[in-house]
C-alpha cells in the first residue's frame, strides 16, 4: 500500500491518467520502478506528465512518511480499496485516494451535506444547529467542511443529538483548521464520526485545495442543504458540483433584504428544495427517530455541583449562540463575574465559544 501512498502524492498527472496507468502496470510499484524507455511508449501521458513521474521516483522517503502517518492512526484508502465509499467512486472527478481519521460515512444509513456562509447571521446558525440536530436524531449523517459558520454549527447541532458527523478538509487529517475548532475536531472523532481529505498528512490549509474539496462534501452525499448563502458564495460552487453529480439540493428562505440569503432565495427561485423547517423535511424523507438525547451524564451531574453564580449564567445558555453583553442583560452580573463563570464552565466541558464571545451549551 506504500507505493500507492507514494502514487497519490504524485503532482501534476490527473487522475484519471493515474488510474489508467496503474490499470497498464497492475501496480503502483511497478510504476515507481518503471524505465524512463517504457514510460516514454505510454502515449496517453505527455511529455510534463512523464517528468512527473520520474521526478517522484527519486523519492525515496515515501515509505518513511507512509509509516509515520500510520502511527497517526490515518488511515489511507486508495480508489480501488473495498472501504473506498461507493458513492464517492460515482462522481466523475474522484480522489484517487482519501486520507481518514475516526471513520467514513455509512453507506447503509443516509448522509446530508449541511453547508453555508462561514459569516452567518444568528438566523442561519439557529437553523443550522436545528436542521443538523433533527437529522442526526434519525439517523442521519452530518457531512460538512469544518469551517466557521454554518459548516461548524451543523457538526455540532449533529453532536448535540449524540449522532455522526463527518468533515471533510481542505488540509491534511491532522492539521485542524480553522485552529479554533479543535474542541469541534476533537469532539467529532470522540462521538465516532470522521475527519476526511484528499490532501497528504501535514498539508496546509491552501485556498486552492478548498473548492476541490467540496467536490467531495456533495459526492459523499446524499442531499445538500445550503442554509446561508451570499450572491457569490463559495457554498453556489458546492451546489454547483452536487447539481452535476445528480444530489438533491434544498435552501433555506431568508429576508429579501439579507445578503446572506440572496443564493438561498436564488436557488428556491430555480428549483431548489425549500427547507420550511426540520419535521417538513424529515416527513418528506420518510425518516423515524433513532435516538432522544437529553444531556450527557457528565453534564447533568456537573449541573447540580455547580455555584449558584455559575449556575445562573449556564441556565441562560442554550443551543442558540449567545453573546456576551446578551448574557450580562440577562443574568444582571458585572461583565467580570460573567467573564469569570463562562471561562470556569468552558473548563469543565460544560460550553463552548464558538465564536468571539459567544457561547452555546457542550455536546
Amino acid at each position: 500500500m506504500k507505493y500507492e501512498y507514494w502514487m497519490a502524492r504524485i503532482q501534476g498527472v490527473p487522475v484519471y491518467k493515474k488510474i489508467r496507468l496503474r490499470e497498464c502496470m497492475k501496480s503502483a510499484e511497478a510504476i515507481y520502478y518503471i524505465e524512463e524507455i517504457q514510460l516514454q511508449k505510454i502515449r496517453f501521458l505527455n511529455e510534463n506528465e512523464r517528468n512527473k513521474i520520474m521526478q517522484a521516483q527519486k523519492n525515496i522517503g515515501f515509505s518513511v512518511e507512509y509509516e509515520k502517518m500510520l502511527e497517526k492512526s490515518i488511515r489511507f484508502v486508495p480508489y480501488f480499496s473495498d472501504e473506498y465509499p461507493k458513492q464517492l467512486r460515482e462522481i466523475p472527478d474522484f480522489p484517487y485516494a482519501i486520507y481518514v481519521k475516526g471513520r467514513l460515512p455509512g453507506e447503509e444509513q443516509k448522509n446530508v451535506a449541511l453547508i453555508g456562509a462561514r459569516r452567518c447571521t444568528p438566523y442561519g446558525e439557529k437553523y443550522a444547529i436545528d436542521f443538523a440536530r433533527a437529522l442526526a436524531e434519525c439517523g442521519v449523517g452530518i457531512i460538512s467542511g469544518m469551517a466557521r459558520g454554518i459548516d461548524g454549527m451543523g457538526h455540532r447541532g449533529a453532536l448535540l443529538a449524540g449522532g455522526q458527523t463527518y468533515a471533510v478538509l481542505g488540509s491534511g487529517v491532522d492539521v485542524c483548521y480553522p485552529r479554533e475548532h479543535i474542541g469541534l475536531y476533537t469532539d467529532i472523532l470522540e462521538q465516532g464520526g470522521g475527519i476526511l481529505s484528499e490532501q497528504p498528512p501535514g498539508t496546509a490549509p491552501l485556498p486552492k485545495n478548498f473548492p476541490a474539496r467540496n467536490r467531495i462534501i456533495s459526492g459523499l452525499s446524499d442531499a445538500v442543504l445550503v442554509l446561508e448563502a451570499g450572491e457569490k458564495s463559495g457554498s453556489l460552487i458546492t451546489v454547483d458540483m452536487a447539481l452535476e453529480q445528480g444530489r438533491d439540493v434544498y435552501a433555506l428562505p431568508g429576508p429579501v433584504n439579507s445578503t446572506l440569503s440572496y443564493g438561498c432565495n436564488r436557488l428556491i427561485r430555480q428549483g431548489a428544495g425549500l427547507l420550511l423547517s426540520p419535521d417538513s423535511l424529515i416527513e418528506e424523507w420518510n425518516l423515524k427517530k433513532t435516538r432522544n438525547f437529553c444531556g450527557s451524564k457528565k453534564e447533568i451531574k456537573n449541573e447540580k455541583t455547580l455555584e449558584s453564580t455559575e449556575k445562573l449564567v449556564y441556565s441562560c445558555l442554550g443551543l442558540y449562540p449567545k453573546d456576551l453583553n446578551q448574557l450580562v442583560r440577562e443574568t444582571k452580573l458585572d461583565i467580570k463575574d460573567v467573564l469569570e463563570k463562562l471561562i470556569s464552565l468552558e473548563l469543565q466541558g460544560l460550553i463552548c465559544e464558538i465564536s468571539k464571545n459567544h457561547y452555546i451549551i457542550s455536546g
